[in-house]
This record gives C-alpha cells, structure tokens and sequence, in this order.
C-alpha cells in the first residue's frame, strides 16, 4: 500500500468532521518538549479520525456499523455514525469505565457493556456483524483505520513539527501504525506501554503478535490482548524501539499535565509522557522530543456547576 497517498486522501475526506488540535512547547517537564494536545479531539482521542475515514470510504448497510472497543473507539464510531445517518451498535467491556459508557450513551448508539475485557466485547461485536449484516469498524488493525489516524501526524507536521523522536502511547497499534505509516522512517518513533498491557512489546520480543495479559489503569485504553498485524508489520520494518512504563509513573504524568498546565486527561493520554518523565526513554544530548498526548476521557467526568 502506498500509505502516504492514502493518508493524504484521508485527511482531504474527513476534513471538517474533525478538529485540527492544538501543539503546546514546553519546559514544564525537565525539559523542552512540544506536545500534541490530541485529547481535544471529538469524543476526546484521536478514533474519531479512523472512524470518519472508514464510514465515510465505505457503503454502509442498512444495518448500520458494529463497533468493539475499550471505550474511546466506540464513541468514535457511535459519533461519526450519528453525524453521517447511521445505526451503531458499540459492544464495550466493563473496564471501559463509567465515563466512555456515558459519552457512547450519549450518541445514542446502541449499547452493549460486556464483562470481561476488549477481547470479549470483540467476540460479541463479530458474532453481532454476522448475524445482523452490519458493518464492523475494527479498533486498530484495519487500512481505513491506520490511515485515518495516520493523519493526525501529517496534521502534526503541517504545523510545523520541530522533533527528531516522537513518544507514541500504543494500546491495538492503529495510531503508532498511522504515524509509522505516514513518517516512514523519516523520524524515530518510540513505542511506549504500561508494563501491565504491553501487546507490542512481547511481540516484538516474540517475533510475531503473542497473546498477553492485560490490567492496570490504562487497561480501558491500552488494553489490547494482542497487538494488530498491521501495526506489527510496520513496527518490525522500521525498527521501533519499545519502553515500558508503570501505573505510578502513568498517574504522575497524568497529574503533571494537570499541574502544568491544565490539560485534563486519562491515563492512556500521560502513558507516552510518563516514559519521559520517569526515565524510561532517556534522550541524547540535543535531541528535540515531542511526545502525543492521545486521550482525555477520565474517569469519573468532572462535575461542572452551571450558573
């Protein structure tokens, strides 16, 4: 595949559906960085994206789409299906937390909260496409997806990305792969994931996508049991270097962002800034870092008091 091209299509297709979001320059965290403030994207990540440029691509059923997701996807498609006149059925797991139930609820998807995790609602999500016709968007490891979401880094260096390494948070892989794809290999990429849902990491050090176990506070985020062909495909090729961060170290970048400068967001959105700040990726001297901030849907919402 000619991913540039593709990524450049997409960009063009779903222009308007989505927000350019901001970059912020800073020093706040024991060094220079620049900062993609992703998590000011519709439903609060960067799914949106991978779910415009699949519905709007493809010939949807009557029927509808089915969507499975750890909570962020699913509002990304129930979104985009409600905006473009399409039914939606998302299947989500318990751990997707109460605050992505809500927002999927209030697209006005049909909803299905399955216990267990990602991997469960996946099973009920592909049983539902089969029997019902409808389409079903994957989370991560589909074409449309990567390239959707490969635009969000060729937006990035249309604003002037100054940076030789990006810090990359990876749950399924469809957002490392679309930046994969689109840099192809023009800037290093680090892969960064919590020690306790670390699907790429083992299969890298596997040599081929291995079943892993997943927990921890970015499990309703970053937690994929196995990491998407694709993205394996394009990790491999490109040598991506992998580092693995802590709870604490999650929730003291999701903390610091706060302190610093107000950006409010989910363990999922601090996990790649944790590996900065807690020693996990160390730059060379003169390396100018820039680090994806992904996901902004904590858990619970704040309250805001309306007067």
């Amino acid at each position: 595949m000619d991913w540039q091209t593709e990524i450049k299509a997409a960009q063009e297709r779903i222009a308007g559906h989505i927000v350019a979001t901001p970059t912020l320059q800073t020093n706040a965290f024991g060094q220079g960085v620049t900062l993609k403030l992703e998590q000011m994207q519709h439903t609060g990540s960067f799914k949106t994206r991978g779910a415009f440029n699949t519905l709007l691509t493809s010939n949807v059923p009557k029927t509808g789409v089915v969507a499975a997701s750890g909570g962020n996807h699913g509002a990304a498609v129930a979104f985009a299906a409600q905006k473009l006149g399409h039914r939606a059925r998302i299947f989500v797991p318990e751990i997707a937390g109460p605050s992505k139930i809500e927002l999927i609820k209030r697209t006005g998807a049909e909803l299905t909260v399955v216990p267990g995790e990602y991997a469960n609602a996946l099973e009920l999500a592909e049983r539902e496409a089969s029997e019902s016709g409808a389409m079903q968007i994957h989370a991560y490891d589909a074409p449309l997806t990567v390239t959707g979401q490969g635009t969000l880094m060729l937006e990035w260096e249309q604003q002037g990305l100054d940076a030789d390494t990006v810090l990359i948070a990876v749950g399924g892989g469809g957002l490392i792969a679309g930046a994969l794809a689109w840099l192809g290999g023009r800037r290093k990429v680090v892969a960064v994931e919590p020690v306790t849902s670390c699907a790429l990491h083992a299969a890298l050090h596997a040599g081929a996508p291995v079943d892993v176990p997943v927990s921890g506070v970015a499990a309703n985020a970053l937690g994929a049991r196995r990491i998407g062909d694709i993205c394996f495909d394009l990790a491999t090729s490109m040598d991506v270097q992998s580092v693995l961060v802590s709870d604490s170290a999650i929730i003291e970048a999701q903390g610091a962002l706060w302190q610093a400068h107000r950006q409010l967001v989910e363990p999922a959105g601090a996990t790649a800034l944790a590996a900065l700040m807690s020693g996990a990726y160390s730059p060379a001297a003169g390396e100018r870092v820039a680090v994806l901030v992904c996901g902004g849907n904590i858990a619970p919402e704040p309250e805001i008091a309306m007067r």
